[in-house]
């Protein structure tokens, strides 16, 4: 009876997610901007493996968890839970038994998605090649919260389309942007007004370490980039001087962006107060 309430509360306040979405929408969302693949899909010594897209791989195995994109093709877990269910899990990270998903799933940013493009994200993942593999599940030794934050009841809407600040804040939202680009702390990214995008988040792995950097515009900050020179970090990871940048930043999903959708992201990081380096 409860998940019966909760499903139907779900459904009146994410009314799309519980009907047909635009899976083309979806597609371009997963496959660019949020870069799913990233995390679910199995890694290659070339890098992703599309063949097995979004089939879910081990995305951390540490001290503090043994972290596990599961596969979200309609092979997976996902294809037992309904619409209302999964579009929960994506915005709130809560499973249809009422679990809390762990990180590296960046929730704080994901509950921005408005209520058309997670009816979008659902009706691609319930339409893209289903990939039979079962990369196990997490194992966390630090606590999860309770919730990422309150049930979200009211409708969630997205800024107008177009290049514009407000627009590319939305779609840095998508992309996690300040889920890695602020420094973490043991209660999450630093999002406030001192860390907020700041950068200082380190990332180990077989590349070495790679060091997020501050997304403000100030002097050592964006101030002495070019748009170009941004836009060929963030799609190419390519620095000025054409050295290469590190993972995990997913630049091979980033370049499917539209040229719009870029220019808006670059638009807000200009408008981002500077901060010094972390």
């Amino acid at each position: 009876m409860n998940r019966l309430i909760l499903t139907t509360a779900l459904c009146s306040a994410v009314t799309a997610a519980c009907a047909e979405g635009d899976a083309a929408r979806g597609e371009y969302l997963v496959q660019s901007i949020m870069g799913c693949g990233n995390c679910h899909t199995p890694m290659g010594p070339q890098g992703p493996d599309h063949g097995a897209d979004l089939s879910g791989r081990v995305v951390e195995d540490s001290a503090a968890f043994r972290a596990v994109a599961p596969n979200i093709t309609p092979a997976g877990r996902i294809a037992d839970w309904s619409d209302a269910d999964l579009a929960r899990a994506i915005r709130e990270g809560i499973r249809p038994d009422g679990s809390i998903i762990g990180p590296p799933m960046p929730f704080a940013a994901y509950r921005a998605i408005s209520d058309d493009d997670l009816s979008a994200i659902v009706a691609y993942l319930r339409a893209a090649p289903a990939v039979e593999n079962d990369p196990g599940t997490s194992t966390y030794h630090v606590p999860l919260p309770p919730a990422y934050g309150p049930p979200t009841t009211a409708p969630v809407t997205a800024p107008a389309p177009g290049v514009t600040a407000d627009y590319g804040s939305y779609l840095a939202a998508l992309g996690h942007c300040m889920e890695c680009h602020s420094p973490m702390t043991p209660k999450g990214p630093d999002w406030s007004p001192e860390g907020f995008a700041r950068g200082g988040f380190e990332f180990h792995g077989p590349w070495g370490t790679s060091v997020a950097p501050n997304l403000t515009d100030h002097e050592d900050g964006l101030a002495g980039y070019s748009d170009a020179e941004l836009k060929a970090m963030i799609v190419q990871g390519l620095r000025p001087d054409g050295s290469a940048m590190l993972p995990p930043m997913p630049y091979g999903y980033l370049a499917r962006m539209d040229d719009a959708d870029l220019d808006a992201i670059v638009l807000y990081l200009r408008a981002i107060p500077g901060k010094p380096d972390i």
